[in-house]
């Protein structure tokens, strides 16, 4: 059996698609970004020449193996805006949602629109049971994502990791199939 292609999603102002080779400067750029870095656990500070060309090459693989959906946010005036993905458990009908969003882009509800489309994706087309999203207790504007998106919050894990050598807390946020509304 062929595996099927990466999806694209559509909102009313975006395009999520899959990332192609051509949106690796943007990404360095934006992703690269030290407020960016800052906000998220996985993006490296600084974003060196050949990252997003890497990161992008992860992206057809791991949707193949269907461990991890990974998706351009684009608005058609604006351009690639940010990311946003899915790191999939199928065997257990849950995934773990993830975005950024550039700096130029923040507080227009990109992220969170974006996320209305995941959701409605993993829970309508994936058939998840379970979407589950942390973030950065030092970063609450992505709480505020989880919340608008219906998202419970579930816990507090204490100086969970490292962030640039300091200990930081991790809030986690959950929705079930059961729960979600819809966008």
């Amino acid at each position: 059996m062929n595996p099927s292609p990466i999806p694209t999603l559509k909102t009313e102002r975006l395009t999520l698609r899959p990332f192609g080779l051509s949106d690796a400067p943007d990404v360095q750029r934006l992703a690269g970004d030290r407020q960016v870095a800052s906000t998220t656990l996985n993006i490296p500070h600084p974003y060196e020449d050949g990252m997003a060309e890497s990161w992008i090459g992860t992206h057809e693989p791991n949707w193949n193996a269907q461990e991890h959906l990974t998706l351009a946010i684009t608005s058609e005036s604006e351009g690639l805006v940010g990311a946003i993905s899915l790191i999939l458990e199928l065997q257990h009908r849950k995934a773990e949602l993830g975005y950024w969003i550039g700096v130029p882009y923040w507080n227009r509800g990109y992220a969170t629109e974006a996320a209305q489309a995941v959701l409605a994706f993993g829970f309508n087309e994936l058939g998840l049971n379970r979407i589950e999203a942390h973030y950065l207790a030092q970063n609450p504007a992505s709480g505020k994502v989880m919340e608008k998106l219906g998202m419970q919050q579930e816990g507090l894990l204490r100086q969970h990791i490292l962030k640039s050598g300091v200990p930081d807390d991790i809030v986690l946020y959950g929705i079930l199939s059961a729960e979600y509304k819809g966008p």
